[in-house]
């Protein structure tokens, strides 16, 4: 092989290894960044992961938002899909639209305590909107319950 050679195939080879580790970067910065969305029914069953960042949706359970009595910005509060709750903290200003029975998504991370620390909570901004994400959970959530319900009564 001519020296001429050897520089353009070393050039390609330091190319291709360049394009390598940049494609190597872009993946591993995908995948922390990354937010999948998990129904109260999957946590509960294990299924989102602990400590990592992921979105939580369903709906507020009546009668579960609880404020510290200090009158910090704490609040503690149950969300359901009609099969399971999880209970969330959050320390921050809710959405003026954040109330029980609503639809909300919030995003944050599982503790080892089984208590989702949201960071952010989304609540939906009109009566007839409501996040796929969050429909899909509550229908599959619901048909869960009653199957259920059907089980145990016969």
């Amino acid at each position: 092989m001519t020296s001429k050679r050897k520089k353009r195939l070393l050039l390609i080879l330091l190319i291709i290894g360049g394009v390598a580790i940049a494609a190597t970067f872009m993946m591993k910065a995908l995948n922390e960044n990354i937010n999948l969305f998990y129904s109260p029914t999957e946590v509960v069953e294990g299924k989102a992961p602990l400590e990592h960042t992921f979105r939580l949706g369903g709906m507020v359970s009546e009668g579960s938002v609880k404020r510290k009595a200090d009158g910090g910005l704490t609040v503690h509060f149950d969300v359901n899909d009609g099969n399971k709750t999880v209970t969330v903290a959050y320390t921050g200003i809710l959405p003026d639209l954040f109330r029980e029975e609503q639809g909300i998504v919030t995003l944050g991370k599982l503790g080892s305590d089984g208590i989702f620390v949201a960071e952010e909570v989304l609540a939906k901004h009109d009566e007839n909107y409501m996040p796929p994400e969050v429909a899909e959970a509550l229908e599959k959530g619901m048909q869960d319950g009653i199957n259920k319900m059907k089980e145990s009564a016969q």
